[in-house]
């Protein structure tokens, strides 16, 4: 959305979105979006529900159409579900309905209290009720376990034992057996934001252009001379995996799954490498919240219960391989590539040196800018070998003005700032 949409535009846009009879409580959604996941989502987690419209919109399209619905008054969505950093511009604009009752009852239920804290956005109220969660984290083909240096443990690795083990497996093999989603729908530039900078600088902002980035940006090269440069076009690691192009992978647990859970005794799942500021890991949050003058209040609240049932959350973990928010354990027959991944994200949790980089906030509709940012300064730094100062400068600026353009403040582990985060 790289212009600003008149009242006019907005409110043509309500009526095209709207229909004639509201039958079905309609539930629009920016996560599980795929074919897949989407028929999951209406044939099996939904199952006698009753009547719901279960539509899936692209982030920047589903902020088109919140802002219209908004502007205009008139009121299609009932529910909507989507990350904490998409529902953030959301209740900045006060339209969302205080969940606060419905937060004590899960609260009751198993809940943890530091989830629901999240959903309150920052406000005194529970802006949304927290849906599921998910992590990115390591699976390495068994075989590759061989080539691990000695006393390297794989659930604690840092960077050099990494870059070591790299070495080994392209000595023992003759090819580069690391790979990353470097990919044009790949998730690097979250790589970079909950994992890379964090656990090399313990920022992601303020610590841009800092001499530990530099450092960091070195290590990274050293690295990348033990990945396959395939890693460009992958988008999803399970694929590669799978077929034997890497023995060791990093991405996000729901683009690992399916290689998992084919072949589960021939992975191990682990937490991404710590670096000198600790292991930095991105916990992602997707949410459910019901919009300021929804047609259906009762009908989204009863959907939002019933998604956060311990039964309807297991089979969440399941089907699509994202993690119930509620403490529950899971059941002995879960499908067993899941249960591995459930197994790293809780080694990822539990680590001592964790360092929790959240999912951008503030950034409305410039989010792709901000990836933009990272993966400019990967092309240029790694895959084009230029001086990592010069190029740290030049996107620092960037960034710089995309922070005091969108006015968005810092977040964790950034430490907290008044006005927009700077570039330090």
């Amino acid at each position: 959305m790289k212009h600003i949409m008149s009242f006019g535009i907005l409110a043509s846009t309500v009526l095209a979105f709207a229909s004639p009879v509201l039958a079905q409580t309609v539930f629009v959604s920016t996560q599980l979006r795929p074919i897949e996941e989407a028929t999951v989502v209406r044939e099996e987690l939904l199952k006698d529900i009753g009547p719901v419209d279960y539509v899936v919109e692209e982030p920047p399209q589903f902020a088109v159409r919140m802002e219209a619905e908004r502007q205009a008054g008139k009121h299609t969505v009932s529910l909507v579900g989507a990350l904490h950093g998409e529902l953030s511009p959301l209740a900045d604009k006060d339209t969302l309905e205080p969940l606060d009752d419905l937060a004590k009852k899960l609260a009751t239920s198993g809940m943890p209290q530091s989830l629901l804290d999240l959903g309150k956005l920052g406000k005194s109220t529970q802006q949304y009720i927290p849906w599921m969660q998910a992590t990115y984290v390591m699976a390495a083909k068994k075989e590759a376990l061989q080539y691990l240096p000695d006393g390297a443990d794989v659930n604690a690795l840092n960077y050099d034992q990494l870059i070591e083990w790299g070495k080994n497996m392209q000595e023992a093999t003759g090819q580069p057996q690391i790979g990353f989603p470097a990919g044009p729908k790949g998730l690097m530039a979250r790589y970079f934001q909950g994992y890379f900078y964090p656990s090399f600088t313990g920022g992601v902002v303020r610590t841009f252009q800092s001499a530990d980035a530099a450092a960091g940006w070195e290590k990274l090269k050293a690295l990348w001379a033990y990945v396959t440069p395939n890693s460009t076009s992958y988008d999803f690691m399970q694929e590669p995996l799978a077929a034997g192009e890497v023995m060791v992978a990093w991405d996000h647990i729901a683009r690992l799954k399916n290689a998992i859970s084919a072949a589960p005794d021939d992975y191990v799942v682990f937490p991404a490498p710590a670096g000198p500021k600790g292991r930095g890991y991105m916990p992602v949050v997707a949410g459910l919240a019901i919009p300021k003058g929804a047609p259906d209040k009762a009908g989204a609240e009863k959907i939002i219960e019933h998604l956060s049932m311990p039964e309807t959350q297991l089979l969440t973990a399941s089907k699509v391989g994202f993690f119930p928010t509620l403490n529950v354990k899971l059941p002995p027959d879960l499908d067993a590539g899941v249960a591995l991944l459930a197994g790293a994200v809780t080694a990822t949790q539990a680590s001592k040196d964790a360092v929790i980089s959240l999912l951008p906030v503030g950034l409305g509709d410039k989010g792709g800018e901000f990836n933009k940012v990272y993966m400019d300064s990967f092309q240029r730094i790694v895959l084009q070998n230029e001086p990592v100062a010069d190029v740290l400068k030049v996107q620092g600026a960037t960034m710089a003005k995309l922070m005091t353009g969108t006015k968005a403040a810092c977040w964790a582990p950034d430490a907290k700032s008044d006005g927009p985060c700077p570039v330090e």
